[in-house]
């Protein structure tokens, strides 16, 4: 069985024959089926899968096969893929059925992609640990006692463990780059409104952006040409035409690269990650490059502002979820002789995890009358504030290079009972998504103790070609 980690070498034994789409799929299957403890998967779509595979076969052999003809993915389980079950994660929305299917996969399926599975994740990608899931938590391949990270955390353990070639999550506060890290992969978050958001089940929706998950840069590059681009479903997607990706090479000129230095100093930061860090710091200086530290005046900041700005949509997107128009209804409650109050509070309790109940009332404590002002609108004001000092920082460096994560992943159940500290785990990543900034995740070797270690780099807006570059550079 060959473990393939990259689109072209699979490009390549598909043209010469020594593999088929087929074959490619069921390899796959078994992949997933030893695997299984590390409950990457909630769904998995075999029959599909080979059908779908025996049509690219055909469209292979007549030479009318699309870009992606060999691409065996899993989506994250907030996109919708028509006929096919959608749960977020939660019990909220057991047996419900997704209408139609999202932009970002149809234009992959589009290009002849094959689609393996549902991925899980924390409930309505609420969380940094993938332990948030209605349907269990999901482990990491490196050491399974560990957490993969989240909310993409399925997603990213899938593409970790070869059980698929890519996957496709969604970034709110870092949850495709920050699981990516954790597993030793990559992990790609676009500028915000570079993919489109139809058919993405909302948390955040000024936040949320899909992202692709893969074994090289790359192949994510290729993943977000794909998906990026205009959209007439969705009135916040850009409408900024779309790169090569790939074919994107940096300017023959030094580079100017500014690094946190709190992600160097800091001694909140594991040293592993700090020595990691300044290896790569090292490297870019040694190529010719300008690297310098910078601080970030509101870092300290950056989380209270994205919890309360995205508890607070949260609570409004998921007001949708009221056991009267689809999904979970408690089954203790006689819509006959019961009101109306009753039905809403019974089974939002009973179908929502407690992380979602947390952040549900955390946002509605937040938008009432009486706080609005004190938290709302002042979070909305800081907001405003991180983003003209990230621009002032892009106006004198190319790049921002930090380490994706504090820690390496940390032990299931290690910081359950304390949410301030699994919530320092996005300090890295949120900044990305306060400013709507695309970011990158690459592996950056391992720890002592053999757990991966990621290293982000984050460029202006629409950028992502000169990003990719710079992440091959050092991949």
């Amino acid at each position: 069985m060959t473990l393939y980690r990259s689109f072209p070498t699979v490009q390549a034994d598909l043209k010469n024959g020594s593999i088929t789409c087929r074959q490619l799929v069921d390899q796959y299957l078994i992949r997933i089926n030893e695997y299984s403890n590390l409950n990457a998967f909630t769904e998995v779509y075999a029959n599909e899968a080979q059908q779908q595979a025996d049509r690219i076969d055909q469209k292979l052999a007549s030479g009318t096969a699309g870009r992606l003809a060999g691409m065996v993915i899993g989506i994250k389980d907030v996109l919708s893929y028509s006929g096919h079950g959608v749960r977020a994660g939660s019990r909220i929305l057991g047996n419900f059925t997704a209408q139609f299917t999202a932009t970002a996969v149809q234009r992959l399926l589009n290009e002849d992609v094959i689609i393996i599975g549902r991925q899980n994740c924390d409930e309505f990608a609420m969380g940094s640990s993938n332990e948030n899931s209605a349907f269990g938590a999901v482990l990491n391949a490196a050491d399974t006692s560990r957490v993969p990270g989240g909310s993409s955390g399925g997603s990213a353990v899938a593409v970790q463990a070869g059980l698929c070639l890519a996957s496709i999550g969604s970034d709110t506060g870092g949850s495709v780059r920050q699981p990516a890290a954790f597993c030793g992969v990559v992990g790609l978050k676009p500028t915000y409104g570079r993919i489109s958001r139809w058919g993405l089940i909302a948390y955040a929706s000024s936040f949320d952006c899909i992202g692709p998950i893969a074994n090289t840069v790359d192949d994510a590059a290729l993943l977000l040409e794909i998906m990026a681009g205009p959209d007439e479903f969705d009135s916040t997607v850009s409408s900024q035409p779309v790169s090569a990706y790939t074919q994107i090479t940096l300017p023959d000129r030094s580079l100017r690269i500014a690094y946190l230095r709190d992600g160097v100093e800091s001694t909140a930061v594991d040293s592993s990650i700090r020595q990691a860090t300044q290896a790569k710091i090292d490297a870019l200086k040694n190529a010719g490059h300008t690297v310098e530290p910078v601080d970030i005046s509101l870092l300290k900041y950056l989380l209270p502002t994205y919890y309360i700005l995205t508890t607070a949509e949260a609570s409004s997107n998921l007001s949708r979820f009221d056991g009267v128009r689809y999904g979970y209804r408690s089954a203790s409650t006689d819509t006959s002789t019961q009101d109306l109050l009753s039905l809403y509070k019974k089974s939002r309790t009973e179908g929502f995890g407690a992380e979602v109940r947390r952040r549900i009332l955390l946002g509605t404590f937040v938008l009432s009358a009486s706080y609005y002002d004190a938290y709302y609108t002042k979070a909305q004001q800081v907001r405003r504030l991180i983003r003209q000092e990230t621009e002032k920082l892009f106006d004198q460096y190319d790049f921002l290079l930090s380490p994706t994560t504090p820690t390496p992943a940390f032990r299931l159940g290690e910081k359950t009972d304390d949410s301030f500290q699994m919530y320092l785990a996005d300090i890295f990543t949120v900044q990305a998504n306060v400013v709507g900034y695309p970011a990158i995740s690459i592996p950056n070797g391992l720890d002592s103790s053999g757990l991966p270690i990621g290293l982000q780099l984050m460029a202006r807006p629409f950028n992502e070609g000169a990003l990719t570059a710079l992440a091959k550079s050092l991949e």
